[in-house]
């Protein structure tokens, strides 16, 4: 299968699934998102013993979601918008073997819940993390209320979400946002390294590892996870949401309620 905003590319038993919009800074819209899933599948259905995600272009790992498609969507489209993500994100949390997002430039709002969505995170010295969400009068809508506080605790995961705090490759480190950075330019290297190691294990007692260690948190989380969809989706159409998509869109300061 092709598609026109993500490629999927195999070397040996590792698959590589690329965002690939770098002059949208690879924002997800329905298109792409839609082909990530696809891939996702083609993956799987290809026996892939490792995964690697990552995004086009030298910018961003994805900028996060699509905020020119978001701008005007009722409430009914940004709960289709936002369970459509869901099930991109809870795939490839899902995915039968370890996933390791190449964090290569800027992963905010949905980017950074598609690394959370990940096993493992390796950033470049340049990336830079967040959940900006609230600064367009919303909170994030693809699993970062659940996944960020099981990953960095609670105090942290409140900040990030509260302030909206965009963090460095360094404090992403700290925080334990990423579990390693490296040199930009040996970022693909090293995780196709790493992800070769992945591949060489013994696959069925790695299926088996990860289903385990994802089952620690998996009840609370989709009870979790179906009270963010609805909170999300509930804030469309409100003031602050329209007025922080247009500021975000015109590039001023919001006017908030």
């Amino acid at each position: 299968m092709s598609w026109d905003t993500v490629t999927l590319d195999f070397d040996g038993d590792v698959a590589t699934l690329t965002v690939n919009r770098p002059d949208a800074m690879n924002a997800l819209n329905v298109e792409t998102l839609e082909a990530m899933g696809e891939a996702l599948d083609e993956a799987e259905a290809e026996g892939a013993r490792a995964l690697v995600i990552t995004g086009a272009g030298d910018k961003a790992f994805i900028a996060g979601a699509d905020i020119s498609h978001m701008r005007e969507l009722s409430t009914t489209e940004a709960q289709a918008y936002s369970e459509l993500g869901h099930r991109v994100f809870d795939a490839i949390e899902s995915f039968p073997a370890p996933v390791i997002a190449a964090v290569n430039g800027y992963a905010f709002g949905g980017g950074c819940e598609v690394a959370l969505a990940c096993d493992l995170r390796v950033a470049s010295e340049r990336a830079v993390i967040g959940q900006p969400e609230i600064d367009l009068g919303l909170v994030p809508g693809w699993g970062g209320t659940q996944r960020l506080p099981r990953l960095v605790g609670d105090e942290h995961a409140r900040r990030l979400i509260f302030f909206g705090e965009r963090v460095d490759a360094s404090d992403a480190y700290e925080l334990g946002l990423v579990g390693e950075v490296v040199a930009h330019d040996q970022l693909d290297g090293h995780v196709a390294d790493m992800a070769a190691e992945l591949a060489a294990k013994p696959k069925h007692a790695m299926r088996v590892a990860k289903e385990a260690l994802n089952a620690v948190h998996e009840e609370p989380q989709q009870a979790g996870l179906a009270f963010e969809r609805r909170a999300w989706s509930g804030l469309f159409g409100t003031h602050d949401q329209r007025e922080g998509a247009a500021a975000f869109l015109e590039k001023r300061d919001p006017d908030f309620e």
